[in-house]
């Protein structure tokens, strides 16, 4: 019955009411038991299983001197044989509907209060009736009088033959659905409604074993047992007459029916070809390799497991395809037992424009795609008005489904708009990823998704997202917002829930911080929990840096290994319901987590030693190496074989985002969550720095680099000074992005180069750490800066495979760590000191800004010359030095001011 109206009036006595056994002890405890007024509904595969627990019921309820019925009305053999203390009532369906329910009314009546009821397969009176809608209409009459009268009703449906919609109103009305199936020798159940009880496990499917039914809380084990069971997919509505609907039918027929070769051969490659196109889109080489890697299954499994119509985008697809061409490489049967399965679902791209146009959202998206810019307060206007909005009711069954499939396991929103992850356009970090713990009742679970949806649709229209698109000429193409939603990776442990590892790798390594190291092999980044910490710059972390050609070797050495590690993780609170960030020793501070010597080395006498036993004294400190990870499993060699195999089939470098577990004997599991062709910076030419620069001339060097490349005629320098920043109050080191931002559109307007400067990290979500200016706010500059000041406490990371570095690659600008404090260092104090500054002339109205901020006009500052940088990747050297201008260039002083008047 619907859980408004009269049952709400009684909502806080119900959760009082006795307890009353189902027989079975398991159910008893994952349910926490029945309450008078239960209708159950079992969707079963074999009416055996029904036929256990309905017998188990009776007899229970016989034994405690309770009146039990059972309706007897379908042609299958009895659920319940002739026993004492059991009426049988028979009711003949064949006379009709209002005949037959009105027959069961009266039954009902008769008996009266506090009765338990078994009712025959309600499957079966669709046969009878051949309408699956009176299915629905006879228990929306029959329950809630059953619910009235107290009693405990038992029902059961076929699993999987029955429309969305009838099992949508026989879920709106039971007080409890429980789903019952079997894969291979094992059977499971897995609650997907129970009405006012609740419990961390009680939505998870459990496996029925033994005496102990145990929640399946290992995402691995989960998906692999979910992803074989093929009926757990999205009902679909009614069917229309258009291209998608007539190709998918005609496929799924005669796959199901296993009459595929009665379809020709050229058309059946056409059919799936159109399929792939629908699907996939028009992308000429993931086209090519979705024909290959993508079978009619995959395809057909993707339709199946689609929310609304339309596209999947671009990380999704690049997800499938990764996942597929490492599973179909010459070492399949070993990748076979490393890779663990998925079982994603995908909101269609139409689903977007559909949101938007019945929210009157599309003309604020074609408004804000024109416009230049926006500041973070109209962008959370935007934000606000598309989490007003509403979705249409067969979507939001469809989104039922899902919650139902996933029950309470942590799932991740993640953004798969049509352009994302493509060649040449990555999209890192633009577009919103959004966790849901997935706790609480079904309505706020599904609450909960339908927020993080919208948030997901509403960063389509972020500053940064728009920026990216209009710098690389995208801002008219065809950009529709598909969504991948996946179930996230790890298990509980405590009230917590993450994966072990996470991260990115990459099959080439740019980051060679010794001439040792083969770039050709790869590089990987990874963090303990959730891989939030491996691609944003975050917190005090650094993430443990990988050469996958040399796994030991580490950037740091000595004291620094500690400093230079992974402080915090990132978890899912399921208490909390929140993503939350905790710092690593109060997360294991008790020792017992599964596997740690595998992670962590111990501070023993001053000296980092890594664990020989499981047993560990955390009285001691404990630092996140990986040193066993490393050295003792097969982690690495592993991953450089899936970054291979694909960057080959790619023909292209590629990142791939993803997580992996250990089990006790130190086996690999690896999930593949995200990949995308990777952009290489600059030129692969050697670009020579000359040897007679004069020390006068250089403003400052590098030896650190990610990137290479040469810019002349530097005209302006933009300079945080580190140690103005560090005594700057908080409100104002928030607003320094801010005005970086309105620099960069004032000289970036002009077509001028500059440089930007600046303590710490750049991109920093911590404003303490460096200053927090976003991609829209950096993307004209030619060279980024981050200056190591030891007095100020700032230290620079090396930010390889963040999202950050992604941005700073795709637009060739050189990136590069300085640290005027350290021996041997260049820097040209007296320059940045004592250079006029030109803040005001730009931005007036900024005064306030500037003894932090400071632009620098190089050819004022220096009497006629421009700045030239030139990075040379491979020795690893860096330098910025004045030059004079060709012979015959003049100089205005006033050009500068004049520009911006």
């Amino acid at each position: 019955m619907n859980e408004t109206g009269t049952v709400e009036s009684r909502v806080l006595k119900y959760a009082d009411k006795e307890k009353i056994t189902s027989g079975v002890p398991q159910l008893d405890g994952i349910l926490q038991s029945y309450r008078l007024g239960d209708n159950v509904v079992w969707e079963v595969e074999e009416l055996e299983d029904y036929r256990y627990f309905a017998g188990k019921l009776i007899r229970q309820a016989i034994s405690s001197g309770s009146k039990c019925v059972y309706v007897r009305f379908a042609p299958h053999d009895p659920i319940l044989e002739p026993m004492e203390g059991l009426d049988i009532v028979k009711i003949d369906p064949g006379n009709g509907f209002d005949f037959f329910s009105s027959q069961v009314h009266r039954t009902i009546e008769h008996y009266g209060e506090k009765v338990y009821y078994v009712f025959d397969n309600l499957s079966s009176l669709m046969v009878e009736w051949a309408t699956d809608e009176l299915v629905a209409n006879f228990f929306k009459a029959t329950c809630p009088y059953l619910f009235e009268l107290e009693t405990i009703g038992y029902f059961c449906l076929t699993r999987g033959k029955h429309s969305h919609s009838t099992v949508a109103s026989i879920r709106e009305t039971t007080q409890v659905l429980l789903d019952y199936y079997h894969i291979g020798d094992r059977a499971y159940i897995h609650p997907l409604k129970v009405y006012d009880r609740y419990s961390q496990s009680m939505f998870l499917p459990h496996v029925v074993t033994g005496e102990n039914w145990e929640p399946i809380f290992d995402s691995g084990k989960a998906a692999s047992i979910s992803s074989i069971d093929r009926r757990k997919v999205i009902r679909m509505g009614s069917r229309g007459t258009a291209p998608w609907d007539t190709v998918y039918t005609k496929l799924k027929f005669h796959y199901e029916m296993g009459i595929l070769d009665t379809i020709p051969d050229p058309e059946l490659t056409a059919l799936r070809q159109e399929l792939s196109r629908m699907i996939i889109g028009e992308h000429p080489r993931f086209n090519r390799l979705a024909d290959i890697y993508l079978t009619l299954e995959d395809l057909l499994g993707i339709r199946d497991r689609m929310i609304g119509s339309g596209r999947i985008g671009g990380k999704a697809v690049g997800m499938l395809l990764s996942r597929n061409i490492v599973l179909n490489s010459d070492r399949k049967e070993e990748f076979s037992e490393i890779i663990e399965a998925h079982d994603s679902f995908y909101i269609g791209s139409d689903v977007f424009f559909t949101f938007m146009i019945n929210n009157d959202l599309f003309r604020l998206k074609v408004r804000l795609s024109d416009s230049s810019s926006m500041t973070k307060d109209e962008f959370e206007e935007v934000e606000k008005r598309f989490l007003e909005g509403k979705f249409p009711e067969e979507i939001m069954e469809q989104f039922k489904d899902l919650m139902d499939y996933f029950g309470q396991a942590p799932i991740i929103v993640r953004s798969s708009s049509l352009q994302e992850d493509s060649y040449g356009n990555a999209f890192a970090g633009k577009y919103r990823s959004e966790f849901c713990a997935n706790q609480g009742s079904p309505e706020e679970r599904l609450e909960a998704f339908m927020h993080a949806v919208k948030l997901v649709y509403a960063s389509a229209l972020n500053p940064d997202a728009l920026a990216y698109r209009r710098t690389r000429g995208l801002h008219y193409h065809d950009e529709q917002m598909a969504i991948l939603v996946q179930r996230v990776s790890g298990m509980s442990y405590r009230q917590y829930f993450f994966p072990a590892l996470a991260g990115v790798a990459f099959s080439k390594n740019l980051f060679r911080w010794t001439k040792r190291i083969d770039p050709e092999k790869g590089l990987i980044r990874l963090v303990f929990g959730l891989g939030t910490r491996s691609v944003d710059r975050v917190g005090r972390d650094y993430p443990r840096m990988i050469a996958v050609s040399h796994p030991a070797l580490r950037p740091e050495t000595g004291s620094k290994l500690i400093k230079y590690s992974q402080w915090d993780v990132d978890v899912l609170d399921l208490d909390a319901k929140d993503l939350i960030t905790i710092p690593f020793y109060d997360l294991v501070s008790r020792c017992d987590y599964p596997n740690l010597r595998m992670f962590v080395s111990v501070m023993n006498d001053g000296y980092l030693t890594d664990p020989y036993t499981n047993t560990i004294d955390c009285s001691q400190e404990v630092v996140l190496t990986f040193n066993n990870l490393i050295k003792n499993t097969r982690f690495v060699d592993i991953m450089g074989q899936i970054l291979r195999i694909v960057e080959e089939v790619y023909e292209q470098p590629v990142d791939i985002e993803f997580t992996a577990s250990l089990d006790q004997k130190g086996n690999v599991r690896i999930n593949i969550v995200q990949c995308r062709p990777m952009t290489t910076p600059g030129s692969d030419e050697n670009i020579e720095i000359p040897d007679n620069i004069k020390d006068e001339n250089i403003l400052f060097r590098s030896g650190m680099l990610i990137n290479q490349g040469k810019v002349e005629n530097v005209e302006y320098i933009v300079y945080i000074d580190p140690q103005a920043y560090e005594a700057a109050d908080m409100d104002l080191k928030r607003s320094i992005g801010r005005v970086v931002g309105r620099i960069n559109e004032k000289i970036g307007g002009m077509g001028s180069e500059f440089i930007l400067m600046g303590p710490g990290r750049w991109g920093s979500s911590n404003i303490e750490l460096g200053v927090n200016a976003t991609y829209s706010e950096i993307e004209h500059t030619s060279l980024l800066v981050e200056i190591a000041r030891e007095k100020a406490g700032h230290t620079p990371e090396v930010s390889y495979g963040t999202h950050f570095f992604q941005d700073i690659v795709e637009e060739e600008i050189i990136y590069m760590p300085v640290y005027p404090d350290a021996k041997g260092s260049k820097f040209n104090e007296a320059f940045f000191r004592d250079s006029r500054n030109m803040l005001t002339d730009i931005l007036p109205d900024h005064e306030g800004f500037s003894h932090v901020v400071k632009v620098i006009n190089v050819r004022e500052a220096s009497f006629g010359a421009h700045a030239v940088v030139i990075a040379n990747l491979y020795e690893q050297d860096a330098v910025c030095y004045l030059e004079k201008p060709a012979v015959g260039r003049t100089w205005k002083l006033d050009k500068l001011k004049g520009q911006w008047q």
